[in-house]
């Protein structure tokens, strides 16, 4: 049994908002150990220690899960912290993401933000014997010297003040939603030292990590007694060269550090930010050494790697990486700056492919997909963000990760019983669709037509941030009609569903029909006579293509080209992008979709590299060519979605794909597709079998080819035309 159920809630006995609170307890170990474990958790996060020695180093533990239903503990061996005699065992407890104040979070016991622990320390001695310390009303409380946290406001520590101890209040709270850990634990990463001290045209002293990340500044903190020190970070200068910090809304990203005339190393516990720059207020004689900036992420698996002979495509691939790094904080978030950093299901669902490729990312989506089912609601609506902190759910693109992503999943890792295991999500998220067609049916056919598999109900995002409404390249909407996404999405998602079902042996003959009815009304709805599309964005011909909607691919894919000609550019957003370059090649046009990768001026991917970016943007116009910047209410410069295109890069640049109907990398198709502006692509990911490679190179008039093919692995490569098997190991083919 879990000792940690039988240990209580503690809470401070006045709370004091904004406040971290230490919770402490003496106890004596008089026998030679065997073992001691620790199980801990928090209604907020925590930090550990035993005789002052930290315990673990998992970063903001217990992590952010859906709190009301599901709260991860940890369990730690520490053993080797144990004395004999008198020891101490601390944990010092910040809000953390409770701070969002959802109202499910709070009980007549607690507040929706107060910080609580629980606890319990097992000692198993060389007799047999064990003694158990449970978090009690025997424990003490103090407030801590960090006087202020938030996860946007930042931290404030007061190296002066000292905290009356008082005993700390045992509350009643459900033990049945602790859970033991179930993602991967967040950790420190990189560390990068300042690659430029700046005085700004304004006169503000700024330090340049030269790279955006997720994470906290550690600094030597020095001055005299009450000497306020204060960093504020951000992501970008302005134009003139100044500092920019519009874009993080109420954010305020700060250290606030209250000397006490002693010199100590410093780095928050309790908070994190997104940054590049920080400016330095209070300091004296500054010294770049005495700062470095800590990237804090999901400690994932590194598994693909990619390069070519162009720089800034190599550039852009490192943003890809970055992006994700500093969005994959224990849940998928959009940004980690602005006053929002939360779990948003559009953006994880574009992106979920490449992040595969990337990162061995199975543990952590399985905890992120196990939140996402316990937000569900009772009509199968799935949550805009995941853990859900606002009202509101159910569109398209975004509710569709209920399937888009279980399914990827699967395709990347084969396992099966997470796909057994998310069906039932799946299922009720494509039933909530089906049934909100149904009922505004309903509605429609009082005025004479009816047609219940057009999902033209609810509200939705559209193809978000898209450049396609000519004239304003500040509508988020995009001008691709919604309720045609929403039906698209529709008849994606059911198609999902039965390739799901299939794999685990189920009767999808119900669905099967289903989905044939929406394909049917689609096209009867959205396609003109000649096989065009009838709304004429990029992203409406796109979907149609990649959902296999059209009834004329070649009628389609000519009204897709001509639009991309007309505008010399791509004009998709959030949900026509991720496809683009997929169904550009998918209809022969290599070359063309080469030309919007490849692309420099704005829009483009390259966009942002040739303007100094070391993260993917969230608007393609961020920064414009002027200098001047997009809408400060939602303009994020770590924003992950558009690097969704890193998976062409794995699988068209470089090739590696998987045979339809194969999961894992046990069937591979090599089919590189070649570019003259580029002389070399290579690329691998580290699969459960092994190293998957591919490599093309040119060498005066001709092109090596270099697969790696693990064992266990079927493989063939498909190169200009023709067919070649490949065996187990390295293969070189010379054309």
């Amino acid at each position: 049994m879990d000792k940690i159920l039988s240990a209580s809630f503690l809470k401070a006995p006045k709370y004091k908002e904004g406040a971290a609170f230490v919770f402490s307890k003496e106890f004596e170990s008089d026998k030679p150990i065997k073992s001691a474990t620790l199980q801990i958790s928090s209604l907020g996060v925590y930090v550990a220690y035993l005789n002052g020695q930290r315990v673990g180093d998992f970063i903001l533990a217990p992590g952010w899960t859906v709190y009301e239903k599901r709260l991860q503990y940890q369990t730690y061996d520490v053993t080797d912290l144990i004395k004999d005699g008198k020891n101490i065992i601390t944990a010092e407890v910040g809000r953390g993401w409770r701070f969002h104040k959802r109202p499910q979070h709070a009980t007549k016991h607690i507040k929706a933000d107060e910080p609580a622990l629980i606890a319990s320390l097992c000692l198993t001695y060389n007799d047999g014997s064990e003694a158990i310390i449970n978090t009690d009303s025997t424990w003490k409380s103090s407030e801590s010297k960090t006087v202020y946290n938030d996860m946007y406001g930042g931290e404030t520590y007061d190296d002066n003040f000292v905290s009356e101890e008082k005993s700390a209040v045992a509350f009643p709270h459900p033990k049945e939603i602790l859970i033991p850990q179930e993602g991967e634990k967040v950790a420190e990463k990189e560390r990068l030292k300042p690659q430029r001290l700046i005085t700004t045209p304004e006169c503000d002293t700024v330090i340049d990590f030269g790279q955006n990340l997720t994470g906290y500044v550690e600094f030597k903190a020095k001055g005299n007694k009450n000497d306020e020190l204060v960093i504020t970070h951000f992501e970008v200068l302005d134009k003139n060269g100044n500092v920019y910090t519009e874009n993080l809304r109420k954010a305020k990203q700060q250290v606030r550090y209250i000397c006490s005339g002693e010199e100590k190393l410093y780095k928050p516990s309790f908070t994190f930010y997104g940054f590049r720059f920080i400016k330095l207020e209070g300091f004296k004689d500054v010294n770049p050494d005495d700062f470095t900036a800590i990237a804090v992420y999901s400690d994932m698996k590194r598994i693909g790697h990619f390069e070519s002979s162009d720089p800034l495509l190599n550039r852009l691939y490192e943003n890809i990486i970055w992006g994700q790094r500093g969005n994959f904080l224990d849940v998928p978030t959009d940004c980690p700056q602005r006053d929002e950093r939360l779990g948003w299901t559009g953006d994880a669902q574009v992106f979920i492919r490449v992040a595969s490729m990337n990162y061995d990312v199975s543990t952590f989506f399985r905890k992120w997909l196990n939140d996402m089912a316990a937000e569900q609601g009772e009509d199968g609506r799935i949550t805009h963000v995941i853990p859900a902190t606002f009202d509101g759910g159910g569109s398209a693109a975004w509710g569709d990760a209920a399937t888009i992503c279980p399914w990827q999943l699967y395709l990347s890792y084969g396992n099966k019983e997470d796909l057994e295991h998310n069906f039932p999500m799946m299922k009720k998220w494509v039933d909530y669709i089906r049934k909100s067609a149904a009922h505004k049916s309903l509605i429609q056919c009082f005025k004479g037509s009816r047609n219940p598999y057009l999902w033209n109900t609810g509200k939705h995002f559209g193809d978000w941030l898209a450049l396609d409404i000519e004239g304003d390249d500040e509508d988020a909407r995009g001008a691709t009609d919604h309720d045609y996404i929403a039906t698209a999405f529709f008849a994606y998602s059911t198609e999902l569903l039965i390739k799901a079902g299939e794999v685990l042996g189920k009767d999808m003959s119900e669905y099967k029909a289903l989905h044939e009815n929406i394909v049917k009304a689609y096209r009867e709805e959205y396609v003109n006579p000649d096989g065009t599309i009838k709304i004429n964005t990029q992203t409406a011909c796109v979907l149609a293509l990649k959902f296999g909607l059209t009834p004329d691919r070649e009628a389609t894919a000519n009204q897709l080209v001509s639009l991309i000609r007309k505008y010399g550019h791509l004009t998709t957003g959030f949900v026509g992008t991720p496809y683009l370059l997929h169904v550009l090649t998918d209809i022969g046009e290599v070359e063309l979709a080469y030309d919007l990768l490849l692309r420099k001026e704005y829009p483009s991917w390259l966009y942002p590299v040739t303007q100094g970016a070391t993260t993917m943007w969230e608007r393609w116009n961020g920064q414009r060519p002027d200098g001047s910047f997009a809408t400060p209410g939602m303009n994020s410069f770590n924003h992950y979605a558009y690097g969704a295109v890193g998976d062409w890069l794995y699988s068209t640049a470089a090739g590696i794909t998987m045979r339809d109907g194969t999961v894992a990398y046990e069937d591979l198709i090599f089919k590189p597709q070649t570019d003259k502006r580029l002389t070399f692509v290579k690329a691998s990911i580290e699969t459960a079998r092994g190293t998957v490679a591919s490599e093309w190179r040119r060498e005066t008039d001709k092109t090596v080819y270099t697969f790696t093919v693990p064992a266990g692995s079927k493989a063939e490569a498909v190169l200009e035309g023709k067919t070649y098997k490949l065996n187990e190991g390295v293969n070189t083919i010379t054309l």
